[in-house]
């Protein structure tokens, strides 16, 4: 059976088939270029958030210790004796400490910040490194200037529920008062005091 064939198939004539494209369509590239920008500027604006919660909290911190250095200042010159109880209590009462708020300056020669004894020839500062000599409280020192920031310390005598004045104690009120990103800020300190150390 030489020369017996199989049956002839005949090639059909197909177009080649054309292969999937493959990419990104231009909707598909706008639409991620979209995502991405929204994710860069959220991160931008935790970063700049960032940045003023950390000058915030500068200005919170110093604010607490200068509040706990006045009120401190008041305890020692009652435990010392330096002055009376009489005196403990702000100028529109017969006491020492001013009315209403005011800058904040070194204490003057009583040791306390708040008086008219205030040296208003050096206004209060933070020194927060030492300068080129390396030694802290030098002239030279890094320092926050705190120009923006009031005290504000009010001394008034403590009523019980009756209504009845209670003559050995008094409530010691510190407001500071200061200008930080973001706006004015207030922060209120109280305690309490009587003429017994």
């Amino acid at each position: 059976m030489a020369g017996v064939r199989g049956p002839i198939m005949k090639s059909r004539n197909h177009a080649p088939l054309r292969k999937p494209q493959v990419g990104f369509t231009l909707l598909e590239t706008l639409v991620a270029m979209l995502i991405l920008t929204i994710g860069i500027l959220s991160m931008i604006d935790v970063m700049a958030q960032g940045l003023k919660v950390s000058t915030t909290t500068q200005y919170d911190y110093i604010a607490k210790k200068k509040a706990e250095e006045a009120i401190e200042a008041i305890f020692t010159a009652r435990n010392s004796m330096e002055k009376s109880w009489d005196q403990i209590q702000n100028i529109s009462q017969g006491g020492i400490f001013k009315d209403g708020p005011q800058l904040l300056y070194a204490p003057g020669n009583d040791g306390l910040v708040g008086t008219v004894n205030d040296d208003i020839t050096h206004p209060d500062v933070v020194i927060i490194a030492p300068g080129p000599d390396g030694i802290m409280g030098t002239s030279d020192d890094l320092v926050v200037p705190l120009s923006g920031m009031t005290r504000e310390i009010q001394i008034t005598t403590v009523v019980d529920n009756a209504g009845k004045t209670l003559l050995n104690l008094r409530q010691i009120t510190v407001i500071m008062r200061y200008t930080a990103i973001g706006g004015e800020k207030t922060q209120t300190f109280i305690c309490y005091i009587s003429p017994f150390a």
